[in-house]
């Protein structure tokens, strides 16, 4: 169903680290934003692993086929749909053809987000703010909006959304980021109150340090970049995305049935 192209996947990227569910996700639909790398591709993945049929969402249209083909590769069916969720018709369009192409939705995984270079507060331009907070808070808010009359037509279902250590804490140079991750909490755990008597659960994970591209690019790429946000962690070393997708699709399991409007922080440590 996804158009496909060639690439080599990361060196974790195919590991099953989700348990063991024994494709208890059979004959549902996930929904996945930011799936063309990281976190959001390894939770496209572990989705795929449980035997769900699996709709991939990324700016990146070459990245999303990629974790399209991957997805498919494991047997369950894949739709590839380019998606800024910044923009509201982005939004909508790519759900609608997710329902158009499976049917129904079970599952969203609201991943989508950016990192915010260090940066002090007063020195934070309005252009940036704007930036942080459209990505990573406006963005859930669309998904969690648009998703939840579909979740409805079904009987109820299951959002995820992607918050951070950072929304738990404060960090220095991060104000945009912090305020972001710390709006999706709230917008989580309130609009988890709304629906919890309607069969939907809203819950949000909040990785720490996770050894992904966006992390790269925070570090500069570099060892000693690296080496200082390890040093941040008392687990001493950085996450994995499998660990984190891991988590999301427990989340989305029947053992999770009484978890509503959590934070579940993941994070090596970091914030305890």
């Amino acid at each position: 169903m996804s158009n496909t192209v060639q690439g080599k996947a990361n060196r974790n990227e195919g590991q099953n680290v989700t348990g063991n569910m024994d494709g208890a996700f059979a004959g549902k639909v996930a929904f996945v934003t930011g799936a063309g790398s990281g976190i959001g591709r390894a939770a496209a993945l572990a989705f795929a692993r449980e035997g769900a049929s699996v709709v991939v969402a990324d700016r990146s249209a070459e990245s999303n086929q990629e974790t399209a083909r991957m997805i498919e590769e494991l047997g369950p069916r894949a739709l590839s749909v380019t998606c800024d969720v910044t923009r509201t018709e982005d939004v909508k369009a790519a759900l609608d053809k997710a329902v158009e192409a499976f049917g129904h939705l079970d599952f969203a995984f609201n991943n989508a987000g950016s990192e915010q270079p260090s940066t002090a507060t007063a020195h934070l331009t309005e252009q940036e703010w704007n930036r942080i907070i459209g990505i990573n808070l406006r963005g859930i808010f669309l998904c969690v909006k648009y998703e939840i009359p579909l979740l409805l037509q079904n009987g109820g279902g299951v959002i995820v959304n992607t918050s951070s250590g950072a929304g738990v804490k404060g960090f220095k140079g991060q104000a945009a980021y912090a305020a972001a991750k710390h709006g999706v909490i709230g917008l989580t755990k309130s609009a988890a109150l709304d629906y919890a008597s309607q069969n939907i659960r809203i819950n949000a994970i909040c990785p720490g340090i996770v050894a992904t591209s966006m992390m790269d690019r925070f570090t500069g790429g570099k060892s000693e970049g690296r080496e200082r946000v390890i040093a941040q962690e008392p687990v001493g070393r950085m996450g994995t995305a499998e660990e984190i997708a891991a988590a999301v699709v427990w989340l989305c399991s029947e053992p999770a049935a009484f978890m509503i409007g959590h934070a579940m922080v993941m994070d090596g440590g970091q914030t305890v």
